[in-house]
């Protein structure tokens, strides 16, 4: 029998070596602590980077909710987009709505770096920009250029959109040697883009805002400018109702009424049985200009009114005033100017190429227009006016109005017209109302015409003028 190997102490187990390598040495506790740290120091920095990160994208966000200033959030895009990616620098192009470079909001980190880039950007014709249709029309515009201009750096690019329609694009670019773009990168430079496009569109809704609140303050300003030109009341004439109403449109427009008294120094008894002007007129235009047009206007034609002189020669004189405010304002303006003589019932008229009158005439039963020759107040310097004159009968009715009214549009886009009024005008003279109760009448019609939930285009005006049917004179004085 052989001898037996000699014994040994069983030492700790080891594992065979895979494909006859020899095993390795286990490490030793100090590199374990080593790896360790190693691990715990990763982890403290990719806290520290989310925590960076978070900090970044929080104070875009705080500049996006506390900046009224655009530019001022504009400027944060691309240093807050380039230190996000680790980048280089970063280059913000944004459009105006309509899609023309906003030059005035090209922004770029770092500025010397970009400076070239940014003159070539802002040296595109804004044709080459409008002519493109979508985003990717866009991008293929102007992705080929910055790449050329940024010299062979690495170039990350998005879109910012608002409205759905591109109004910018957000270019990162780093030409250090193993940069890299990664998921979370792309996450975060969308992010800064929606930022941006939530900031252009918050500029929109500001503007339309701010030009709400500009056309409020105007139909304020011209609705109280146009209620002191119109009288609060009409005036008592012996032997004749009146009544007068303004029905304002959405938007303030030029229409003015008035009764001016010639002898406004009379009083009572002889200031009811004096001569009186009634007068209807229109501004071509709309808003507070219109109004203060007619404001001067009104001022020129009630001292026009103290010469005495006839219809035809105050509208001759009245365009003549106003025609360099008129020129200047490049509006012209339409006029009906009548006086009445409540003694003889005379009426006398003449005509600046405004909607004529209507006259009912009670003993023929029907209703005939008031007109006389003349151009628009403000046309021409030299212009003549026709004067005519008609006896107003007992019962008989007269109605002025506005182009608001004749051209008051109901549900299919037909127009109210002269002729549709002719009639109205003659059927409510024949219910024998008075004044107010014609012109009721009109508006109850126009009314149902255009439709009870609908706003008219522009304002309608009316007066009425009905002379009663038994007409008492004053009494002759006792010799």
């Amino acid at each position: 029998m052989g001898s037996l190997p000699p014994h040994r102490t069983p030492g700790p187990a080891t594992a065979p070596p895979l494909n006859g390598a020899a095993a390795s040495p286990l490490p030793h506790s100090g590199e374990l602590l080593s790896a360790g740290a190693s691990v715990r120091q990763l982890l403290d920095s990719l806290n520290h980077e989310q925590r960076r990160n978070q900090e970044l994208l929080a104070s875009l966000a705080f500049a996006l909710r506390s900046f009224t200033n655009l530019s001022r959030f504009l400027e944060l895009v691309p240093v807050v987009a380039a230190r996000l990616m680790e980048a280089e620098g970063a280059l913000l192009v944004v459009f105006h709505p309509d899609g023309r470079l906003w030059r005035e909001q090209l922004q770029a980190s770092p500025a010397e770096r970009c400076a070239e880039v940014l003159r070539q950007v802002a040296s595109l014709s804004d044709s080459q920009l409008q002519a493109q249709s979508g985003d990717d029309a866009v991008a293929a515009l102007l992705d080929p250029l910055i790449l050329r201009l940024l010299g062979g750096a690495e170039v990350f690019r998005t879109s910012v959109v608002a409205r759905g329609g591109p109004r910018g694009r957000l270019y990162v670019f780093s030409a250090r040697r193993g940069y890299g773009w990664s998921e979370v990168h792309r996450r975060h430079l969308q992010l800064v883009a929606d930022l941006t496009g939530v900031a252009l569109e918050n500029e929109l809704l500001q503007q339309d805002m701010r030009r709400h609140e500009r056309l409020d303050r105007q139909l304020s300003i011209g609705a109280e400018i146009q209620a002191q030109l119109l009288p609060d009341h009409c005036p008592v004439i012996e032997g004749v109702e009146l009544a007068a109403r303004c029905r304002p449109a959405y938007q303030v427009g030029g229409d003015y009424y008035d009764f001016i008294p010639t002898r406004p120094q009379a009083l009572g008894r002889e200031r009811e049985h004096g001569r009186w002007a009634l007068v209807m007129g229109d501004v071509m235009g709309k808003g507070v200009p219109a109004g203060l047009l007619m404001t001067l206007l009104r001022g020129m034609l009630r001292a026009e009114v103290l010469s005495g002189l006839p219809p035809d020669q105050i509208l001759h004189d009245l365009n003549q005033l106003a025609q360099e405010d008129l020129a200047h304002s490049h509006r012209f303006v339409t006029l009906f100017y009548s006086d009445y003589d409540p003694v003889t019932r005379l009426l006398r008229f003449a005509n600046a190429a405004h909607n004529p009158p209507l006259i009912w005439r009670r003993q023929h039963g029907r209703v005939e227009r008031l007109d006389a020759p003349g151009l628009l107040i403000g046309l021409q310097s030299e212009a003549h006016y026709g004067r005519g004159e008609v006896v107003l009968d007992p019962g008989d009715g007269l109605l002025y109005y506005t182009d608001g009214v004749s051209e008051a549009a109901g549900f299919s886009g037909e127009r109210f017209d002269e002729e549709r009024l002719m009639r109205v005008f003659q059927g409510a003279c024949r219910s024998g109302s008075g004044a107010q109760g014609i012109l009721d009448q009109l508006f109850d019609r126009l009314d149902r015409f255009v439709g009870a939930d609908r706003h008219l285009d522009d304002d309608a005006s009316m007066v009425v003028l009905k002379v009663r049917d038994e007409v008492m004179l004053p009494p002759l004085p006792m010799r």
